[in-house]
């Protein structure tokens, strides 16, 4: 039986201007594609304990290179992917309320297209509760990597940077862990993954130091983790 094939990418790059969150809300000013791509980082390793699937990083997984969306569209089209997830988080609230999280996907798409929007959306709200006040959290949007996929697409949008509301909880490593949890559950029904015999993955973190003020409090919480069986390491940049 073939193996499901999922093309991931975390939206932008580690320097793209003016993607990170509003600095009256988060003084660290956390860029955009640390958020994105620790979720999807998640989502990998959470995947390690199924089989059945293939995955591509259509990004650069250092932050460091810009890829354009042609790049990554291309990428999945060559590749045959079954399934493309854009992961990244919204702005628009201008340090007020409300926000929550919005799943896109091209408009006219056919009913499993729907399906994954509909499925993915669901999983993260139960999994997170970030409903917010969007009157429609699940729109239709003609963005590049929806349109020019040849595949299922959907882009999800985890919250607001800009939001009262959300940012204290997007920042939270436990609400990207909440993420990835539901992201996976989705591709391991919709994909049909099986949970592997063997031993399972070891979860990893990575913990920004910019996070916790300075290398010595990010070094601190490394070694909590490692030493309670965990795998952890400190993201530089």
């Amino acid at each position: 039986m073939a193996e499901f094939r999922i093309a991931l990418g975390a939206g932008h790059r580690l320097g793209t201007p003016g993607k990170h969150c509003l600095k009256t809300l988060d003084p660290k000013e956390t860029p955009e594609w640390w958020l994105n791509d620790r979720v999807c980082d998640y989502v990998e390793e959470l995947l390690k304990n199924y089989e059945g699937y293939e995955l591509l990083r259509v990004d650069d997984t250092n932050g460091e290179a810009a890829i354009d969306l042609a790049a990554r569209v291309n990428a999945a089209n060559r590749w045959k992917a079954d399934y493309f997830l854009a992961v990244h988080h919204n702005a628009g609230i201008r340090g007020g309320t409300g926000g929550g999280i919005v799943v896109y996907r091209y408009p006219g798409t056919d009913a499993e297209t729907v399906a994954w929007q509909n499925e993915m959306y669901d999983a993260l709200i139960a999994h997170t509760g970030l409903r917010g006040n969007r009157a429609n959290p699940k729109p239709t949007a003609e963005l590049y990597v929806l349109t020019a996929t040849r595949m299922p697409a959907t882009l999800l949008e985890l919250g607001f940077m800009d939001s009262r509301t959300d940012v204290p909880v997007i920042l939270t490593d436990d609400y990207a862990h909440r993420c990835a949890e539901a992201i996976v559950e989705v591709l391991v029904k919709r994909g049909g993954l099986k949970k592997r015999q063997d031993e399972p993955a070891q979860t990893v973190y990575k913990v920004q130091v910019g996070a916790f003020g300075d290398r010595v409090k990010a070094r601190e919480l490394c070694d909590r983790l490692i030493g309670q069986g965990y795998s952890a390491y400190i993201l530089r940049g």
